[in-house]
């Protein structure tokens, strides 16, 4: 099993309130879906700090150079641009 830590949260009741119907509209507990969206928010950040690297690195002349050249297959039909 995961190891759990405890957490003494504060939330404006109406952000609770909100949390605990979403939380049973889902059939999970409150504690499950705060930390489900704990989670999701970490993912969300981790995966903007992800892109951001890979952009650092990106090379964008090369990028333009091989997106102007001819060569290659057209696109299928209903593939094209408009």
């Amino acid at each position: 099993m995961t190891e759990v830590a405890k957490l003494l949260l504060r939330l404006p009741k109406s952000l609770k309130k909100a949390a605990e119907e979403a939380s049973r509209q889902e059939g999970t507990s409150t504690n499950q879906f705060i930390t489900l969206a704990v989670a999701e928010k970490l993912a969300a950040l981790n995966t903007a700090e992800y892109f951001a690297q890979k952009r650092s690195n990106a090379d964008f002349e090369s990028f333009d150079r091989i997106m102007q050249r001819d060569t290659g297959t057209p696109p299928r039909e209903g593939d094209e641009l408009p």
